[in-house]
């Protein structure tokens, strides 16, 4: 993968995705702005409305540089509307990632993460800086892991759901989908589908449907 293009030009954390991209050698084809606002990028990099993409451009490598799984989401729905299809993976040259680990389409593992052995991660599952992932454990796709969150061995994070900054989760334990862990949470037993997870130990709610 020589260039890559980044879908989501003003999302605040493509700063640290540019700096990936640096460290691991790949040159940046573009950044996309596909919703009106600022450019969290910086100067080096060219710019490109949604409405100028070109077929070429859409043929290259990209990686969608957004953490919460619905923004996730609805870029990778505008990208594939403009032609991208090739979904990259994108791990930073400092995270430590198991030989066995299988990283699906679209993932992004940020500086400074260990992601143990056997562990699963899920298409466009997003982990932040020093995120570390226990053995066994299994994201689903879109999951996102905040900073310095720590998983367990054999945890589960459902499809589409958020893990805050910070956030212990306790082994064996599941997140369901589309859940929920505060920052700093310590999270010792299960939580359900659309459930919010706070405090030390967690309190465990469950969200109003669409919330």
């Amino acid at each position: 993968m020589n260039g890559i293009v980044l879908f989501g030009a003003g999302s605040p954390i493509c700063a640290d995705v540019v700096e990936t991209c640096r460290r691991n050698g790949h040159a940046i084809v573009a950044a996309i702005r596909n919703v009106p606002g600022e450019v969290c990028v910086d100067t080096t990099v060219r710019v490109v409305e949604a409405t100028e993409v070109t077929p070429d451009l859409a043929m290259m490598p990209f990686v969608l540089p957004l953490f919460g799984p619905h923004n996730r989401r609805n870029a990778l729905a505008a990208a594939t509307d403009l032609g991208f299809r090739n979904q990259a993976r994108l791990v930073d040259r400092t995270a430590i990632v198991a030989s066995d680990c299988q990283v699906a389409a679209g993932v992004f593992v940020n500086a400074g993460c260990i992601i143990a052995g056997a562990a699963t991660l899920g298409e466009f599952a997003f982990c932040n800086r020093g995120a570390n992932i226990g053995h066994h454990c299994r994201l689903g796709a879109f999951a996102s892991i905040g900073p310095g969150a720590i998983l367990a061995g054999l945890v589960e994070v459902g499809e589409a759901s958020q893990v805050g900054a910070g956030a212990v989760i306790l082994p064996r334990v599941t997140i369901g989908v589309g859940a929920v862990v505060a920052p700093g949470a310590v999270v010792a037993r299960d939580v359900p589908d659309n459930g919010f997870a706070v405090g030390n130990p967690a309190r465990i709610q469950v969200r109003p449907a669409g919330s």
